[in-house]
C-alpha cells in the first residue's frame, strides 16, 4: 500500500526526496487515517532525528536514545480492556485482570484514536514480526504518533528483511497507539483517561492516555497469550537459555527481584531470550527481537551485558542525564522503573535466531524472604503444576513504601497480568509437555536462608550460580533427595560448590521452632491464594501438589 509521490504537494514531495523518505511513505486510508504524513519502518538513526526534532529526546554518551513517556512510568494493568465476544468469551478467565467491555465500546475508542492519529503531522508504522519461529509467528502493525514508540518496537519486534517487508500483505495484529490522547472517562467501561483495549476477533489494540511504551510489548505477548495456547503450544512469561553444543534448552520463570536476569546470563550458554517465549511441538522460540531490561542502578560491572547493549540504536526511558549526557542511573527522580530496549543481537552471547529444542529443564525461581524455602527442590509434575500457579515471590522492607516485614506475593503463571486463559490452561499445558519430553523441573530459592529477612542471610550469587550450573550439567538431577516435612518437597542434599548445611533450611536456623512457625505461615499463605484458582485445578494438583500435605 504505497502511497504515489505524486499526491504530495510539491514542498513536501521535495523535503521527502532531499532526505531521501520517499521510500518510506504508506497508505493507511484504509484504517481511516489519510490526513498526516505516514512513514513506515524508518531506519533507527532517522527515527533518532525526528525523536530529536519533535519530542524532548536526547542522546546518551553510549548512543542511545533517551524518551521520556509522560505522566505514565510504567503499566497500567486496572485500565486493560477485552472485547466481550461470543466467539471468545467462554475461553477468557473475566475477572480483575480482563476486564470486559461491549465491542460498541472499542469501535469507539478505536474511533476516537484514529481521530487523533489523523489530526498528527506524521504518524509512524512499524511492520514487523512476533515470534521467531515462521511456522507460528505473527505479523504485527504498530500505528503511532511517536517516534520513540516506533524505535521501542523496531527494537521489540523482529526486524523483517527487505524482501519480507515488500512481501508483508496485511498484518495479523494491529496496534493504534494514540496514547498522548485520553480515553473519554464518560465512556461506559473506562475508570480513568487511561484505556489499553484487546479485539481478539479484529486482532486489533487501542491504546489511550498512556505513552509507556511497554504497554504494546506486553499488549502482543497477551495475544500470543491467547492465540498459542488455543493452537495447543504453551506461551510463557520466562527467560531462556540453551546449549550452545546440544542446542537443548533450560527455561527461568520468576518474578521481579528473583535473579531472573541476572542468572540468565551465563557465559557457557547462549540467550534465546529474556522475558517471553513459546513451547511448540517442535521446541521452544522467542517472542521478541528484543529486550526491555530494568536500568535502576545499573553498572557495567553488575550487568555488563545489557550496559553494552545500551548503544547507539537501543532506547534508554525516563532517565537523569547530565550535561555531558551522562546517565546516571541511580537517579530515581523521575520513576524507579527506569528501562532500556536494544535488539537482541547487541547481546554477544545472543542465539540468533532465537529458537532452540525442546528444555531439559524448568527453574522456578522464588525469593523466599521468609527464609524457610530450601535452596534447590526437585518437583513433581503436580508440584511443578502448583507453584507454576502460584508464582510465588516475597517483597522486603525497602522495595515499597509501608513494607516493614516480608510479604508474599503471587502471580499465576509468573505472569498474571498478560493471562487471557485460566491460569489452569497454562499449568495443564506445562504438564501435558513436561511428560512429554520428561523435563527436569526445580524450585530455586534465590531469597534467604538462616532466618527472616533481617535475621538470616541472603542465599549468595555464587551458590545460586553453582545451583544453576549443576543443573544444566545434569549433576543436580543424580544427587540425592530427602522429603520436606513442611513442604513435601524432595529437597536436594549435594551440590558441587555449595555447602551441605545450606541445602536443608531448618539447619541454617538456631531457633527450629521459629522455622517450623515461619513455614506453616508461608504455607498458609499459599493454600489461601491458591484458592482463587481451585475450582479450574485438576483434583490431582490439590492432593499431591498442595504445600504442606
Amino acid at each position: 500500500m504505497s502511497t504515489s509521490p505524486s499526491s504530495l504537494t510539491p514542498e513536501v514531495k521535495a523535503h521527502l526526496i532531499g532526505n531521501q523518505h520517499i521510500d518510506n511513505l504508506f497508505d493507511l486510508s484504509d484504517y481511516g487515517i489519510s490526513a498526516p504524513l505516514v512513514l513506515r519502518n524508518l531506519a533507527p538513526s532517522e527515527l533518532y532525528t525526528q525523536a530529536i526534532k519533535y519530542e524532548k529526546g536526547a542522546v546518551a554518551d553510549s548512543g542511545a536514545l533517551i524518551a521520556y513517556s509522560g505522566t505514565k512510568t510504567g503499566r497500567s494493568p486496572s485500565d486493560k480492556r477485552v472485547s466481550r465476544n461470543p466467539k471468545s468469551e467462554d475461553d477468557i478467565w473475566w475477572g480483575n485482570i480482563n476486564i470486559p467491555i461491549e465491542e460498541e465500546i472499542f469501535d469507539i475508542n478505536r474511533e476516537r484514536a484514529v481521530d487523533y492519529l489523523n489530526i498528527c503531522d506524521r504518524v509512524y508504522v512499524v511492520d514487523a514480526f512476533a515470534g521467531w519461529d515462521p511456522e507460528h509467528r505473527l505479523k504485527i502493525r504498530v500505528i503511532c504518533s511517536r517516534p520513540y514508540h516506533a524505535l521501542f518496537m523496531w527494537n521489540m519486534l523482529i526486524r523483517p528483511s527487505d524482501e519480507e517487508l515488500k512481501d508483508f500483505g496485511e498484518p495479523d495484529f494491529t496496534i493504534y497507539n494514540a496514547g498522548m490522547f485520553p480515553a473519554n472517562r464518560r465512556t461506559t467501561g473506562m475508570t480513568s483517561k487511561t484505556t489499553i483495549e484487546l479485539n481478539l476477533e479484529n486482532r486489533e489494540m487501542v491504546i489511550l492516555g498512556t505513552e509507556y511504551a511497554g504497554e504494546m510489548k506486553k499488549g502482543v505477548f497477551t495475544v500470543m497469550n491467547y492465540l498459542m495456547p488455543k493452537a495447543g503450544h504453551l506461551s510463557m512469561h520466562c527467560s531462556a537459555t540453551a546449549d550452545p553444543k546440544t542446542n537443548s534448552s533450560s527455561i527461568l520463570f520468576g518474578l521481579s527481584g528473583t535473579g531472573k536476569t541476572t542468572l540468565s546470563a551465563d557465559p557457557k550458554r547462549k540467550l534465546v531470550g529474556d522475558d517471553e517465549h513459546v513451547w511448540t511441538n517442535n521446541g521452544i522460540f522467542n517472542i521478541e527481537g528484543g529486550c526491555y531490561a530494568k536500568a535502576v542502578n545499573l553498572t557495567e560491572e553488575s550487568e555488563p551485558d545489557i550496559y553494552k547493549a545500551l548503544q547507539f540504536g537501543a532506547v534508554l526511558e525516563n532517565v537523569v542525564y547530565n550535561k555531558d549526557h551522562q546517565v546516571d542511573f541511580t537517579n530515581t527522580t523521575i520513576t524507579e522503573n527506569t528501562r532500556g530496549a536494544y535488539p537482541l543481537d547487541f547481546i554477544e552471547n545472543a542465539k540468533i535466531p532465537a529458537i532452540a529444542d525442546h528444555p531439559t529443564d524448568i527453574i522456578f525461581l522464588t525469593c523466599d524472604a521468609f527464609g524457610v524455602l530450601p535452596p534447590v527442590s526437585k518437583l513433581t509434575t503436580e508440584q511443578a503444576m502448583y507453584h507454576f500457579i502460584s508464582g510465588y515471590t516475597a517483597k522486603i522492607p525497602g522495595t515499597e513504601q509501608g513494607i516493614k516485614e516480608p510479604i508474599a506475593t503471587f502471580s499465576a503463571c509468573f505472569g498474571a497480568p498478560f493471562l487471557l486463559w485460566h491460569p489452569a490452561k497454562y499449568a495443564e499445558l506445562l504438564a501435558e509437555k513436561l511428560k512429554q519430553h520428561d523435563v527436569n523441573v526445580w524450585l530455586v530459592n534465590t531469597g534467604w536462608s538462616g532466618g527472616s529477612y533481617g535475621t538470616g542471610q541472603r542465599i549468595s550469587l555464587k551458590n545460586s550460580r553453582s545451583i544453576i550450573d549443576a543443573i544444566h550439567s545434569g549433576v543436580l538431577s543424580k544427587s540425592p533427595t530427602s522429603p520436606d516435612s513442611q513442604f513435601g518437597l524432595d529437597v536436594v542434599q549435594s551440590c558441587p560448590n555449595v555447602p551441605d548445611e545450606v541445602l536443608n533450611p531448618i539447619d541454617a536456623w538456631d531457633n527450629k521452632e521459629d522455622y517450623k512457625k515461619t513455614a506453616q505461615k508461608l504455607i498458609g499463605l499459599f493454600q489461601e491464594n491458591f484458592k482463587t484458582y481451585a475450582n479450574g485445578v485438576p483434583a490431582s494438583v490439590l492432593e499431591k501438589g498442595a504445600m504442606g500435605i
